[in-house]
């Protein structure tokens, strides 16, 4: 079975997956799902996979980012800036 959401030509490449795995002598059933799996990792690929985020979603996850980048440019770690700032606090 193609995955849920598959366009025609997901299901087409499905199917030729398939039969080309079972050409092979792999089962039905490993057969279906490496098929599924490819065309997953191809839709995933694509960004046809992701349902859309809502704006907050989105705003949420860049502040976030933002943050773990300029953690990294300071060339600490989370647990490295909490043991100095505990350090600091005990001084």
């Amino acid at each position: 079975m193609p995955p849920r959401g598959a366009s025609t030509k997901d299901k087409r490449q499905y199917e030729h997956i398939k039969e080309s795995y079972k050409e092979r002598g792999v089962g039905e059933d490993e057969a279906e799902r490496r098929a599924a799996a490819t065309v997953n990792k191809e839709r995933s690929s694509e960004g046809r996979t992701k349902e859309p985020q809502s704006k907050a979603k989105q705003e949420r996850s860049q502040r976030s980012q933002e943050r773990a980048a300029s953690r990294s440019a300071q060339g600490k770690s989370r647990t490295e800036n909490a043991r100095a700032s505990t350090k600091r606090a005990k001084d």
